[in-house]
């Protein structure tokens, strides 16, 4: 039986509003490493976090995932994703492989061009300003991916200093993590680029939106994305299997607390929207919130949800750790009988 690894994907929001139980930053960071141990002790495989720069979120990933993974044995620790356009490659790649090695190899890095963001061209901020015909930073984010994935993999990335090492020669960046290289993933928004990942050899991570539109259900949009993907894949003659996870918001109603949150919301927000992101169509994944049973039945009629092996739930943070430590036990029990559930024909 396909067993589907069940992760949650945090945007670590936090505010000083009535209602919140996340008030600060130390607390945003504070619950993290307490839900993902929380996590991993119902059985749950991964604890993924949002990055965003200039806003009241996380945006220094490599910190919260160490402290994550001293905590912890089992579980995955990664991002949804990294902004590219923001880093300094070779820097990353120092601190990815060292938390890498401190998890024992449980690091699974989500990278993209990143999300509309709140800052105008926030990335021109942190030094990194792209070509004149790079609009908004895509290629600017390829070029720092494959920067970065060469030194993660010890390609040699300075020249050395005869002096200080008493050989002529090149020097790769320290420390390496062996086999990190195969957990990095890209965040594709379309079919086109699912293509391009595979064959750059990258996992896929799709999320709860696609920036384009044929009409069809989101979930038959994105199952589309996955077919080509890893056909685009089996062409490229790469020798491991590769890994596609989806992202979707589910919260199943198992108590008055979740009733009171969001069984109203139910009725909205039960189906796909289409709308415009960076001036053109999206469609929009629907929300997944109801009685565990129901959930079963909807999920396992989810073509993308059934053709992924890892689904990543986006969890309201700012209720507590205690809050989403149930929501997650309560997706991983709907999850052990979507994956017993035959196929949809």
């Amino acid at each position: 039986m396909h067993m589907t690894k069940i992760g949650f994907l945090s945007f670590g929001h936090w505010r000083d509003v009535p209602g919140s139980r996340v008030r600060s930053a130390r607390e945003s960071l504070v619950q993290a490493i307490d839900l993902a141990v929380a996590a991993e002790e119902v059985g749950v495989d991964g604890a993924y976090f949002r990055v965003h720069h200039f806003a009241p979120q996380q945006a220094a990933p490599f910190p919260l995932l160490s402290a994550i993974a001293a905590r912890t044995s089992r579980i995955e620790i990664g991002t949804g994703v990294i902004d590219m356009r923001y880093e300094n490659p070779l820097y990353m790649a120092e601190e990815a492989a060292a938390t890498d090695l401190i998890s024992g190899g449980r690091l699974q890095l989500g990278v993209s061009r990143g999300s509309p963001e709140t800052a105008l061209a926030g990335y021109r901020s942190f030094g990194y300003v792209p070509e004149s015909d790079d609009e908004n930073g895509a290629d600017l984010a390829r070029d720092h991916t494959a920067v970065f994935r060469r030194a993660i993999a010890g390609e040699p990335m300075a020249n050395a200093n005869p002096q200080m090492t008493g050989a002529v020669g090149s020097l790769a960046i320290t420390p390496q993590s062996d086999t990190l290289s195969e957990r990095i993933w890209w965040g594709a928004g379309t079919r086109a680029t699912a293509e391009w990942t595979a064959e750059q050899g990258m996992n896929l991570m799709s999320s709860t939106l696609l920036t384009e539109d044929t009409g069809v259900p989101f979930d038959q949009l994105q199952a589309e994305q996955i077919e080509r993907f890893r056909s685009t894949w089996r062409e490229m003659g790469w020798e491991r299997e590769p890994r596609v996870s989806v992202s979707r918001s589910i919260i199943p109603i198992i108590d008055d607390e979740s009733r009171h949150y969001f069984g109203v919301r139910a009725q909205v927000e039960g189906q796909d929207q289409v709308g415009h992101l960076d001036g053109g169509l999206a469609r929009f994944g629907r929300s997944y919130i109801g009685e565990p049973e129901q959930l079963v039945a909807e999920l396992a009629a989810d073509q993308a949800v059934r053709d992924a092996d890892t689904v990543l739930v986006t969890v309201p943070n700012q209720l507590g750790v205690e809050f989403n430590a149930r929501l997650l036990a309560a997706v991983k029990d709907v999850f052990t009988e979507v994956d017993a559930a035959p196929a949809a024909v």
